[in-house]
């Protein structure tokens, strides 16, 4: 195969060249003849016609790998366009409205005591365990869990009445 290879050369790179390899050719050459020296095969019945199937399967494989990579470009695209339509900088109105609501949900922690108000915000916002808060606090464990069962049915009552209105 590799007689045939070395004295049918020119022709194989201006068949691939035909084809739209363009300035690859030489490349895809190299890696014909790569994919046919490296695979064991048995005695072929015309070289020549196998070693034009295997250059032409060589530039259906790169035809598609490049469809392939722009199908995959034009979806990365889009979907950066899409999070990026859909995620604006809010407006003005949007942050006053969001500034309301945190007020609303700090007015209704304060109103259920400092320390429920701080087992919610330890957890929630601090990332701290419940049984490190019990600690902290000289509570036990299921105070804490009573004060943010209390906390969330607060704030899920704001979350109500902003969306009923």
């Amino acid at each position: 195969m590799d007689a045939v290879l070395l004295a049918h050369r020119a022709q194989l790179i201006r068949f691939l060249e035909s084809h739209g390899a363009g300035d690859a050719a030489e490349d895809l050459f190299q890696e014909l003849w790569m994919r046919v020296t490296q695979r064991p095969s048995g005695p072929v019945g015309n070289p020549l016609a196998y070693l034009y199937r295997a250059a032409n399967n060589l530039m259906v494989d790169r035809y598609r790998a490049e469809r392939q990579s722009r199908v995959r470009d034009q979806a990365w695209t889009e979907a950066r366009g899409a999070v990026e339509d859909v995620t604006p900088d809010p407006s003005a109105e949007e942050r006053l409205i969001v500034r309301e609501q945190l007020a609303r949900m700090d007015a209704a922690l304060s109103a259920l005591g400092e320390r429920a108000s701080r087992c919610f915000r330890r957890f929630r916002l601090d990332g701290v365990p419940q049984r490190e808060i019990a600690v902290e606090l000289g509570v036990s464990l299921s105070t804490v869990e009573s004060d943010l069962r209390r906390a969330y049915a607060a704030l899920l009552a704001v979350r109500r009445q902003s969306d009923d209105a």
